[in-house]
């Protein structure tokens, strides 16, 4: 099994530069992937913050990427979950984890603005 780090992925989702795309392409398509939470978190902050892309536009693109049958995450379930969150929360993508994963453990903060995502999950 292949780790990938961030600036793999996002070669693979940015197209920037065809030559390592191409690579990282056949890379993903023939072998299982594992990618940790925490590559991603780096990914979705670079995607935020350096190219200034949209939530909704990271969300769905992750998503998409995640996907895949043969990347192989520690808990895909709670990170598709922890993308739709991102795309629709003023959360960022590590509080939206803690939110996804807040109907499988008690999760204790004093942010509002999580809690109020554990809590519309509750209800």
């Amino acid at each position: 099994m292949i780790l990938l780090d961030a600036n793999y992925i996002l070669r693979f989702l940015l197209k920037d530069n065809l030559e390592m795309y191409e690579i990282v392409k056949d890379t993903v398509i023939s072998n299982d992937c594992f990618v940790l939470n925490e590559v991603l978190t780096e990914v979705v902050f670079v995607l935020l913050k350096v190219y200034k892309i949209e939530k909704i536009d990271i969300s769905n693109s992750l998503k998409q990427f995640v996907g895949f049958d043969n990347i192989i995450m520690s808990d895909k379930l709670s990170i598709l979950l922890s993308l739709e969150i991102f795309a629709n929360k003023n959360l960022d993508f590590v509080d939206c984890i803690l939110c996804a994963k807040s109907d499988k453990y008690e999760i204790k903060t004093f942010d509002k603005q999580l809690q109020k995502c554990i809590n519309s999950k509750i209800s």
